[in-house]
């Protein structure tokens, strides 16, 4: 299952571009996809630099309704209008931090290769999504600035349109592009759709925050990271981790955590 980290927001290949988004590519036995676009065009820089042809790729799978995961996917689509779009159709909803909008491009929305969802899909047997995710274990609390406009006001956005992927092979891979609803509650859904839990999870852990952490949010950080040392399951991050949460995370998960970086592959 070959895996390519074509935009992360850290450098990890000098012929690379690096910025604030995510976008996985991957090939399994059937498929050739990405999990998201990155922020712009950089993406598709970036897949050229490493000799991937992105026109072969037959599945998109944009995880949630923000720009850092949607930007380059009108540009991907001009050289490959084929390849179909999965996206929960509540991502076509109006994104806020604070007052700046977050959301995506709403050209978006008329693209002709693109299947709106609503709540769990299966696309074949190999790959499956689900959505609904509602328990508010370790719940990040810089979500609280994240909104959603709803009849003329800006309400708290509880991530109705986040969507994460399985991949059901000879290993179970999960990505999610930023795990707003938290890993664990996550991983709860995982267990309660599939049993047991995933080989292999890809997510940014939205635990990234621009001022210092409160105990109270170190604590969790660290609370969060030894519940996840104790599954078996190696856990790929970066994005929106942020790099203090997970250095205080490496030292308790060990190998169980291994850093994301643009235009690095992963061996699994």
């Amino acid at each position: 299952m070959r895996t390519v980290i074509l935009m992360e927001d850290t450098c990890g290949n000098p012929q690379c571009e690096y910025e604030h988004g995510l976008s996985v590519y991957m090939e399994t036995e059937k498929h050739k996809l990405l999990l998201d676009t990155g922020a712009s065009e950089k993406t598709l820089y970036n897949a050229q630099k490493l000799g991937i042809d992105l026109t072969k790729v037959d599945t998109v799978i944009l995880s949630h309704g923000h720009y850092d995961h949607s930007g380059g996917i009108l540009a991907f689509c001009k050289s490959n209008p084929t390849a179909k779009i999965y996206m929960q159709k509540t991502a076509l909803g109006d994104y806020f931090h604070g007052e700046r909008y977050i959301g995506i491009d709403k050209k978006i929305a008329e693209l002709p290769n693109l299947v709106l969802l609503e709540g769990d899909f299966k696309i074949d047997k190999e790959l499956s999504l689900f959505t609904n995710i509602t328990g508010r274990k370790f719940w990040a609390q810089s979500n609280l600035k994240l909104s959603v406009l709803k009849n003329g006001q800006q309400i708290q956005d509880e991530f109705a349109h986040e969507q994460c992927l399985v991949i059901q092979g000879k290993k179970k891979v999960l990505l999610s592009g930023c795990a707003h609803n938290g890993i664990l509650n996550i991983l709860e859904k995982y267990q309660q759709n599939y049993g047991g839990y995933p080989d292999i999870v890809i997510s940014g852990f939205h635990m990234m925050k621009q001022t210092d952490y409160t105990e109270q949010e170190k604590e969790v950080i660290r609370q969060t990271a030894q519940q996840l040392s104790q599954i078996d399951t190696i856990f790929y991050t970066g994005h929106c981790t942020g790099q203090k949460a997970i250095d205080m995370m490496k030292p308790i998960m060990g190998e169980k955590l291994i850093q994301l970086h643009s235009g690095i592959e992963l061996s699994f």
